[in-house]
């Protein structure tokens, strides 16, 4: 099975929309997402930035994309130790959370005064591993420890073949990516960038019978930016894109 991570275009917050570079971006990535062959569905975010992006794709597929409220960004504010700033629950500065040992952790993050400073934060989290728990049961794949299981009886050849593409948002999928990989969103949150309209590719690895653990292929490609010549955009990143 193969999970395939879009996030939405260049965004208009104010508007919950694309700017005209997100428009750009977005068409670039529809032309690029109607060469998939074989989709078995795609899924969107209930916000308006990420069914924008995703309109163009379905558009030029002539599919439908499922709305699930639990794709929607990961907006549960809390007030930055060091700046102030009341906000989304990252981009803290490096000296302040690499000096927190739990933010490495799996499981302590949790434990940590930021991230339970604002009580919805958990139980929001907690949401989204649930929630991609039941979509990928409803594929064959039920999460047992820190990987999946899959029995003969409900997993045919065929659905080991799926491909499900959810256009969604940087947030959510670092807290997605790491509930999938098993380490702690922070890390993804703080050290990985997702430019907008970027292509995030993960395959389950099932190398033993009834056993799938899924493995990134890719993380954060814009090649069909570089392609239409697009410059990459830096939407959620402190310095400047490489643009090769």
């Amino acid at each position: 099975m193969k999970i395939i991570f879009i996030r939405h275009g260049d965004p208009d917050y104010e508007h919950d929309s694309l700017t005209e570079k997100g428009i750009r971006e977005a068409k670039l990535l529809a032309e690029r997402v109607c060469q998939w062959e074989n989709i078995t569905q795609f899924y969107c975010s209930p916000l308006g930035r990420a069914q924008k992006t995703a309109s163009y794709s379905l558009e030029k597929t002539g599919r439908e994309a499922i709305i699930y409220d639990w794709m929607r960004e990961f907006s549960y504010f809390i007030d930055d130790p060091v700046t102030g700033r009341h906000g989304v629950p990252w981009d803290f500065m490096p000296r302040y959370w690499t000096n927190i040992p739990e933010m490495y952790d799996r499981e302590a993050w949790k434990e940590t005064m930021i991230y339970r400073s604002n009580d919805a934060l958990l139980p929001a989290y907690q949401e989204v591993c649930e929630g991609l728990d039941g979509l990928l049961a409803s594929y064959g794949y039920t999460r047992e420890g820190s990987c999946y299981v899959t029995t003969a009886d409900d997993t045919t050849d065929a659905q080991k073949e799926d491909t499900i593409v959810i256009f969604c948002h940087l947030g959510v999928t670092c807290m997605m990516l790491s509930h999938l990989l098993g380490i702690s969103p922070v890390l993804l949150l703080h050290g990985f960038y997702l430019a907008p309209t970027s292509v995030t590719v993960l395959s389950s690895e099932e190398r033993m019978d009834h056993a799938a653990y899924f493995r990134v292929q890719v993380m954060g490609d814009t090649q069909h930016l570089q392609k239409g010549g697009e410059p990459v955009s830096k939407a959620g990143y402190f310095t400047e894109p490489f643009q090769g």
